[in-house]
């Protein structure tokens, strides 16, 4: 083996090694505890940012239900002691984050393995980029919904109700990356079948 070929085996084994850290702390912190923290092992999610409706006072907020709101523009809703319901709609929006974010780093895991034998170019790895664009998209759109529909739930009827303001605003950024992303599966793809083509003609 040449010491080229040996530094891209190293080099993709590290990339390998890093991302795949990445994956298990994410899957660690971001899924499995506060999946726990909601079933009772560990201690719970027990307060949320919300955005406020102006800046205007909340009269009496959680003076008998539990629940009070801490700020000015953004404030946090935080609850005494939340019940089952409340312990999952505070934990859904950051769950369903971290599991789209553990499905890109779990198809950049598997993307590095080709990068070690030096064959980027191959059919998987542009349905790969194809699942991470998607996960991009969705991290951008599908987790500000789950986070507005969840902070309506977790005020309904409550003393801070009016008080804070609930709307859906994708990101814009994620948006653009998730494009970018799948213009570069498509470059993946394209660069498959160039290589196809010269390889049939050799």
């Amino acid at each position: 083996m040449d010491a080229g070929a040996w530094w891209r085996r190293v080099d993709g084994r590290a990339l390998e090694g890093v991302v795949a850290l990445a994956l298990l702390l994410v899957g660690l912190f971001g899924v499995l505890l506060p999946v726990l923290g909601v079933t009772g092992p560990f201690p719970p999610v027990d307060s949320r940012t919300v955005e406020l409706d102006g800046a205007a006072a909340v009269p009496g907020a959680g003076a008998g239900d539990g629940v009070e709101l801490r700020g000015l523009r953004e404030a946090e809703l935080v609850f005494a002691d939340p019940g089952l319901g409340e312990r999952v709609l505070l934990a859904l929006p950051g769950v369903t984050g971290a599991i789209l974010f553990v499905v890109i780093l779990e198809q950049l895991v598997r993307m590095a393995r080709t990068f070690q034998d030096g064959d980027v170019f191959v059919p998987r790895n542009s349905r790969r980029l194809n699942v991470i664009a998607l996960a991009v998209l969705l991290t951008g759109t599908l987790v500000p919904l789950v986070a507005s529909l969840t902070a309506d739930a977790l005020v309904d009827g409550t003393a801070v109700e009016a008080a804070v303001r609930i709307g859906y605003e994708p990101s814009g950024l994620w948006t653009l990356v998730s494009i970018l992303l799948f213009a570069a599966a498509g470059a993946f793809r394209h660069g498959t079948r160039l290589r196809a083509d010269i390889e049939g003609l050799v």
